[in-house]
This record gives structure tokens, C-alpha cells and sequence, in this order.
């Protein structure tokens, strides 16, 4: 009797899992998915009902192979890949694969899902298996075709108006407008001034702060005193009433003199609640993505790998590898009724019974979508704590597996109880000035004993401030009255937590996407990283322009979230999947070839910074073939327009005139070499150099060509030369040079290379026998594939 094939994705889950099911069964791995699209046009074709034309992934067909063969001597086929849309598809494809060959005639094909890599998780799988999922697979053609629709659609627009290596996608298009609006919102913004007044106040030499939150028997609000003449007036009327209501007797220095009571405030009420704060929900993938990013410093991306290790499985030294944590893509905040079990008698045994709610803790899923078949994130045992399994873990699985333990576990603990107290203090008899202070003390910490849930913003409100036992009625030293000036700030640039809590909002994206969109953004040169946060580049804000302003409604937030709900609605059967494709493609298809007649000019939006001064003559910013530049004159001009690229740092929609036309300061004249070679320092696009004569030479990258000398110039020509010189074995003095090179000795007319044989010396070689072995030579490659013609080609930036 043969063995049943197992199939999984990767080889560490396949490990895992076949220590558990034993010589009965064969385990291997697809590594990742073994089908994709063809990668060119009309791989999916709308006039035929959206066929897709598949290939099988080149770097995977070994695996594929290896599967097959496997395939042919097994009695059964169990596929076992992840409990989403992605694993349902690389199971369907698989056995597409192997009934095209003719593999699986007359062989029961299984479908077994688990959540957890645990021995009792699979054998309860593998006793309860199911057919693949059409629902599931339709979901993700139709998410695949849409992806493919646009990006081939929308991609090569792109570069024909803009430049060349952009993209834009379904879903990462609305993200870089998020995260470009938000750029603007910032630019735009103009601070407004405001003071807040603050009283230091004192009772039996406790102190304590009360902020002023009445005036004038008015409630005082953000902008109620908004300059420094107000605030001084605000604070010369509450030191006035404060000091006629106080005892003669009581004001001037105190103790060792460095305070002084300057009044009384009066405690007109005092307001005591107790409030309650529940613990957050288990983990789900957005959550664990955004708390990671602000509790561990860990991309979304670095998340999710981590994550997969854990969920494959490690040796923690109980024999053989174990998965640590349930599936990590998941919008499910449901926990299996076993393991909520597990999570409270851990409690009982680690922190007491008292820590216990009655009941146990229910959440509620938000998205529409999720299954409760799925769990939250989860330790697959509560009992295996943290420390437990330290030493098995590096420090990045150890950081994380402790973060989901701990926000598990406490999901299911006791809520916090907080006492409050919130105090007016009367700075007059007639109650028309009101300073509050409030204070806090945690009664019963609960849950928080074991985790506290992050903030985007760094602020915990969960914290003790302690006020000094206030009776209504009673005098309380006034010591001193502080008035202070702010400016409101911008609203904060994105990071990754608080990008993906806003995608999760609006309903773009879903859980496995999210670490893929923001990796996307970032390899396109869409964005960078100022410290955690995102900013927008030249190049990102130019493609989000033409995208807003040409396909509006294709990066509008409310029809991405529309367009997912559809798709999840093709994932539980509700919906077919081409109707849904059909009622996207042709108004895409009808604005794609409208948008065809756009100008360039009209695409990448120059900027007009002013007119030159010196010339009259228009200057202007936009991006071109290699980035963003300014440009000194029009093509209608007499003279060839100048062009100069921005400095690092430099933005086409934050940039002056004045700092425009200081680029134009390029090329600078520096004299000759001792040779009579014309010596320049300009910028190329491949960075500053000095060109000399026909050569050039590269300026270090913490130089500046606009600041260096002209001995330093000289210096760096001279070492290029020296270094040249060395390269030189033998120079024939027609072109012909036998030089040294990274990988040893070769010859050189300076459109050919040949190697020098070996079994001859580089020095011994005539004349002839290089003439010889260069005709021989292939031709040298270019850049991009073409045949090279020799020398170093500096460009301008064009249009």
C-alpha cells in the first residue's frame, strides 16, 4: 500500500507537520504558489468571460516536478495549504497542474484546513477533510484578474506620460494618496496661537497642578486666550481675586522660602466616579501589524515573517518542532472555546483566581467578512509562557511571540478599575473663575498586570495622578499662576501602525495585503522614511496627481472599499465573479484609452517657481526620465532651455526661485590640469563629478559640487589619473591597452574586452596577438542589452 502526499507551501510547515502524521504520509512543500499569469498582455481576456491564461512559476517548476513524481506513487492527495483565498488558490492550481499530466485519475483528492500547526489540530484536519473551496478560488482569480486589469492598463500609461518603472495598482494607488493628501494637509497648514493657564497649588505641602477651565463665568475653550496681552490680563485677574480671598496671614514665603503663597483657591466641588477599561481584543493581522510597529519597531512586513516562523514551527525542547501561534492572517477576533479554557486556568495559576471575570470575555468581529470558523492570534497553548521558551527563540521571535502571549492572555482577564476625581477650585467668592484638577489611581490594576495597549500618539491614560484628599469648602494654597504659550500642530505624517489602522477603516486592503502595499510603495520610490513616517517623493506625488486628477473614482477611498466588498462577497458564494469584473472593466477600459490623449506636459505638472532675473527667463520644476529637475527657459526660446537637477532633500512642490536658480550655478569652471585639459565640476545622473577633458571622475557623496574647491578638484583628478595609471600594464598607443582589472588582466580598444590566455604572462603579449584576441572578443554588452559603444555618457535631465 503507498503513502499518502501531503502538500504544503512551505518546507518548515512540511517539517512540522510530518513529525506528527507519521511513515503513513509524505509531506512536501510548493513553496509558495506554482501557477501564475502569463506576465504579458491578454493574459486575461474580457471578451472571452475574463479567461486567464496560467503558466507555471519558473523558480518553483522543480518543486512542482518533485510533486508530481511524488504524486504518481501516492494513494491519496492531501493539500494542506493556508486557511485563506491565497492558500485555496495555490491548492486549486496545484491540482490543476497534475490533472493536465494526467496525474490524479482516480485518486481522492482532500482539502484539510487547520489554524494551528499542533499534532492535535492536524489529525482533527486530517479526519474531517473537504473539496476545495470554488468560492474561495473564484475570490481570488477575480482579485488577481482586477490587479493584473489595472496594472497593465494603468502601468504603462504611466510611464509613457510620466516616466519610465512606475506603477499603479488597485489598491497601493488609493494608499500613496492617503499618504500624500496627508503631505499637503501639512504644508497648508497655518498654526494658530493659544495660552493655557495653570495654577500651582499646594495643600499640607502636598503639591499639585489645576488648569484653568472657567473665566469670567465663561467655560474656557482652546482659543479663548490667544496672545500674550490676553494671558498676562487672565493671569493679573487671578491673582488678584486669589489673593482678596485669602487670609492676610497665610500669604508670603513658605518654608525654606523658595515657594511663596501668593492667594487661596477655594474647593467649591468635588466629583469622585470609578471607571472601568476592558482589555483590547486578541490579535488579529492589522492589529498585530500596528501594536508591533509601535510597541517593537517592527515593519509590517518584519512582522509577518516572523510571524510565519512562529506559525510553522519551532523546537522549544519538547521533542520534535511545534507551531507556536494559530494562523497569522486572520480578521477573526474569535477564540475557540479550548482555548479560552487553556487562557483562564493559565490566569488561575499565574496570577490568581481574582483575576478572573465571571465570564468569559467576547469580542466582536468587526469586518464583514471574517469567519468565526477563524481564530484571533493566539498562543496555540497559553500554558507555554514566554519564558518557557526563551532560549529556543532569537530575540525578534522571542519580542513577538511575547507580545501576542501577553494581549491573548489578558483579552481574557479582569477589566482595570480606576477610581477618578475631578476638582473646581475657586479663585473668587463668586465661583466666575475655575481652575480643575483631576487625579487618578488605579483600584484594581486586572488585566493590566500582564499587558497595556499602545498608542499611535505615546500617550497612556491608564497611569496614576495623585491629588491630595479635597473637601468642598475647604482653602487650598495658591503658589503660583503660569501662563503658557502653544501653536497647534499639523496632523502627524503616517507610519506604518497608524497607515494600516487607516486602510483597515475605510475597508481598503485585508489582512495579507497590508505588509505588500506599503513594501510596494516603498520599492517604487513612492515614499520615504522620515525616522517612522512616511513622506510622499517627487516621483510619488506626481504619479498620485495624474492618478486623482485622470482615474479619480479608481483611487477614491469609498469605491476601493466597494470594489472589496465585492470581492469578499464572491468569497462566501453571494456573488459570481464575473458580473463583478464585467461592471469594472469598461468604464476602466473606456477611461484608460480617453486618458490616452493626454499631453506629458500635462501629466507631470510643471511647477512655475518665477522669472530668472538675470535673463527674464521662465523658471519652472517638474520630474523627468531621471528624477525630479528645474528647467531655465521654454522651448520656444532661441536658446536650448537648461536643465539641473534637485539637490537631496529638495521637494518640485516645496522649492523657492532662489533655490532653483542656485542649481543653475552648475557647470563651475575650474580652471586646467597641467596637461591644458579643460577641468568641470557638474552633476550627471549617476551623482557630481569632475569631468576632465574627456574623462570624468566621481565626487565622494559627502562632498558638495557646489561648495568644493578648485584645489580639491585638481586633487581628485590627480588621484583618478594615479589610479589609472596603475590600471595600465601596456599601452600599444592606438587604443590597445592590456590593463588590470577587478577579475585580473585583460585587453581593451575601448569598445571590446578579451581575456589575456592563461597560460601567458599580461607584459609578454605583442602587438599582434591583441589585435587578434580582440577581433575574437563578443561584442560588449551594454545596459540595457544593447551593443556597447565605450565611454561614459553623462545626461541632463530631460523632459
Amino acid at each position: 500500500m503507498g503513502k499518502s502526499l501531503v502538500i504544503v507551501e512551505s518546507p518548515a510547515k512540511a517539517r512540522t507537520i510530518n513529525k506528527y502524521l507519521g511513515s503513513d504520509y509524505e509531506v512536501m512543500a510548493s513553496y509558495g504558489h506554482v501557477r501564475d499569469l502569463v506576465p504579458k498582455e491578454g493574459a486575461v481576456d474580457p471578451s472571452s468571460g475574463f479567461a486567464m491564461k496560467y503558466a507555471p512559476i519558473d523558480k518553483n517548476q522543480k518543486h512542482v516536478d518533485a510533486i508530481a513524481k511524488a504524486a504518481r506513487k501516492a494513494d491519496a492527495l492531501y493539500l494542506a495549504t493556508d486557511p485563506d483565498r491565497e492558500g485555496e488558490a495555490i491548492s486549486w492550481h496545484l491540482v490543476e497542474l497534475l490533472r493536465d499530466k494526467g496525474i490524479l485519475d482516480g485518486k481522492p483528492v482532500y482539502r484539510v484546513v487547520f489554524h494551528e500547526i499542533t499534532k492535535g489540530a492536524i489529525q482533527e484536519a486530517m479526519d474531517h477533510p473537504r473539496d476545495i473551496s470554488e468560492e474561495l478560488v473564484n475570490a481570488q482569480q477575480a482579485r488577481r484578474a482586477l490587479d493584473y486589469l489595472v496594472g497593465f492598463n494603468l502601468s504603462p500609461l504611466l510611464w509613457r506620460k510620466i516616466t519610465s518603472g512606475l506603477s499603479a495598482g488597485r489598491v497601493q494607488s488609493p494608499a500613496l494618496r492617503m499618504i500624500c493628501e496627508r503631505e499637503t494637509e501639512i504644508e497648508q497648514f497655518e498654526p494658530q496661537e493659544y495660552w493655557s493657564v495653570e495654577a500651582d497649588a499646594a495643600k499640607a505641602q502636598q503639591p499639585f497642578v489645576a488648569k484653568l477651565s472657567q473665566l469670567h463665568g465663561e467655560k474656557v475653550r482652546q482659543f479663548t486666550i490667544t496672545d500674550e496681552a490676553h494671558a498676562q490680563e487672565v493671569d493679573r485677574t487671578l491673582r488678584e481675586a486669589a489673593r482678596a480671598q485669602a487670609d492676610p496671614s497665610r500669604l508670603g514665603p513658605v518654608g525654606d522660602g523658595d515657594t511663596e503663597v501668593i492667594g487661596t483657591l477655594r474647593v467649591a466641588s468635588v466629583e469622585r466616579k470609578q471607571r472601568r477599561r476592558n482589555p483590547a481584543a486578541p490579535f488579529i493581522t492589522s492589529t498585530l501589524q500596528q501594536e508591533a510597529s509601535r510597541k517593537l519597531g517592527f515593519t509590517a512586513s518584519r512582522t509577518m515573517r516572523i510571524a510565519q516562523q512562529l506559525y510553522e514551527g519551532i523546537d522549544v525542547g519538547e521533542g520534535s518542532a511545534v507551531g507556536l501561534i494559530t494562523y497569522m492572517r486572520t480578521d477573526s477576533v474569535n477564540l475557540s472555546g479550548e482555548a479560552i479554557t487553556e487562557m483562564r486556568q493559565a490566569i488561575t495559576d499565574r496570577y490568581g483566581a481574582d483575576r478572573l471575570p465571571d465570564k468569559a470575555q467576547v469580542y466582536k468581529t468587526r469586518s464583514k467578512n471574517a469567519q468565526e470558523a477563524h481564530e484571533a492570534i493566539r498562543p496555540t497553548s497559553a500554558a507555554r509562557h514566554p519564558d518557557d521558551v526563551r532560549a529556543y527563540l532569537n530575540d525578534e521571535q522571542r519580542k513577538l511571540y511575547d507580545l501576542i502571549w501577553k494581549r491573548a492572555v489578558a483579552s481574557q482577564m479582569k477589566h482595570a478599575t480606576i477610581h477618578t476625581v475631578a476638582v473646581d477650585l475657586a479663585a473668587d467668592a463668586d465661583d466666575r473663575h475655575l481652575l480643575r484638577a483631576t487625579g487618578s489611581t488605579v483600584a484594581d490594576p486586572g488585566f493590566m498586570v500582564v499587558y497595556r495597549e499602545g498608542s499611535d500618539d505615546g500617550k497612556d491614560d491608564s497611569g496614576e495622578k495623585f491629588l491630595p484628599e479635597l473637601e468642598e469648602g475647604e482653602q487650598v494654597e495658591l503658589h503660583a499662576i503660569r501662563a503658557e504659550q502653544h501653536f497647534t500642530e499639523p496632523p502627524p505624517r503616517y507610519t506604518e501602525a497608524s497607515l494600516v489602522r487607516a486602510l483597515e477603516e475605510y475597508g481598503i486592503g485585508r489582512p495579507s495585503t497590508y505588509a505588500s502595499i506599503i513594501s510596494t510603495l516603498q520599492n517604487r520610490n513612492y515614499v520615504e522614511m522620515d525616522g517612522k513616517r512616511f513622506i510622499p517623493t517627487d516621483i510619488g506625488r506626481t504619479v498620485n496627481k495624474f492618478l486623482t486628477e485622470h482615474f479619480d473614482r479608481y483611487v477614491d477611498y469609498d469605491f476601493t472599499a466597494r470594489l472589496e466588498d465585492d470581492l469578499d462577497a464572491i468569497s462566501r458564494g453571494e456573488q459570481d465573479w464575473v458580473p463583478v469584473l464585467e461592471a469594472f472593466w469598461e468604464p476602466f477600459r473606456e477611461r484608460v484609452e480617453e486618458k490616452k490623449n493626454v499631453s506629458r506636459q500635462e501629466a507631470v505638472q510643471a511647477r512655475e517657481l518665477g522669472t530668472d532675473p538675470k535673463t527674464g527667463k521662465p523658471v519652472t520644476v517638474r520630474i523627468g526620465r531621471y528624477g525630479p529637475f528645474a528647467q531655465l527657459g521654454s522651448r520656444d526660446d532661441d536658446e536650448k532651455p537648461r536643465f539641473a537637477g534637485l539637490r537631496p532633500g529638495q521637494s518640485i512642490d516645496t522649492i523657492t526661485l532662489d533655490e532653483a536658480l542656485q542649481l543653475f550655478k552648475l557647470p563651475r569652471d575650474m580652471g586646467e590640469t597641467e596637461e591644458g585639459e579643460d577641468v568641470q565640476v557638474s552633476i550627471g545622473r549617476f551623482g557630481p563629478y569632475v569631468r576632465y577633458g574627456k574623462k570624468f571622475v566621481s565626487i565622494p557623496k559627502d562632498e558638495d559640487p557646489y561648495t568644493i574647491t578648485k584645489e580639491r578638484a585638481h586633487e581628485l583628478v590627480r588621484e583618478k589619473k594615479q589610479a589609472d595609471a596603475n590600471r595600465i600594464i601596456h599601452d600599444f598607443g592606438d587604443g590597445i591597452q592590456i590593463l588590470r582589472g577587478r577579475y585580473g588582466p585583460y585587453i581593451t580598444n575601448g569598445e571590446k574586452n578579451a581575456k589575456v590566455p592563461k597560460d601567458r604572462e599580461p607584459d609578454s603579449l605583442t602587438h599582434e596577438e591583441c589585435q587578434e584576441l580582440i577581433a575574437k572578443a563578443p561584442a560588449r554588452k551594454g545596459r540595457r542589452g544593447g551593443t556597447s559603444k565605450g565611454g561614459r555618457g553623462r545626461s541632463k535631465a530631460t523632459t
